[in-house]
C-alpha cells in the first residue's frame, strides 16, 4: 500500500471521525481548544495495554475563537499530564526548527529536568 491508501484509511476511519466531530461539539470548528478528554478506547489482543494523550501543540497567536491567553491555557494543560512520574514524553519538534529553540523539549524539561 502507498502512503496515499494510508491517508486515505486514515481519513475514513470511523474514530478518527468520531473524534473530530466530538472536538467540533466540544469547542467548534474555529481553533478552539479544550482540556476535556476524548477517550478512545482500542481493544486487541495485539496491542499493549497504554494510554496515550494527543495533547495540543503550543499556540503563540490566538486564531479563530482562541482566548487571548491560549499559550498560557495550553502550557498549564501541557503540564498537567506530563509532570506525572509514570509518564512518557513524545516531545515533538519540526526538523527544520533549531532544536534550541523547541518549546516541547523546554516543557518536558521542565516536567523531567533528569
Amino acid at each position: 500500500q502507498s502512503a496515499d491508501d494510508f491517508a486515505l484509511m486514515v481519513y475514513e476511519c470511523p474514530s478518527l471521525v468520531f473524534v473530530q466531530a466530538e472536538t467540533e461539539r466540544e469547542v467548534g470548528a474555529n481553533k478552539g481548544v479544550s482540556d476535556k478528554q476524548i477517550r478512545l478506547k482500542v481493544f486487541s489482543p495485539n496491542v499493549l495495554n497504554i494510554t496515550l494523550v494527543d495533547l495540543p501543540g503550543i499556540t503563540k497567536v490566538p486564531v479563530g475563537d482562541q482566548p487571548t491567553d491560549i499559550e498560557a491555557r495550553i502550557r498549564t494543560m501541557i503540564l498537567s499530564y506530563i509532570k506525572h512520574e509514570t509518564c512518557i514524553i513524545l516531545a515533538v519538534t519540526p526538523a527544520n526548527s533549531d532544536l534550541a529553540n523547541s518549546d516541547a523539549l523546554q516543557m518536558a524539561r521542565i516536567a523531567d529536568p533528569d
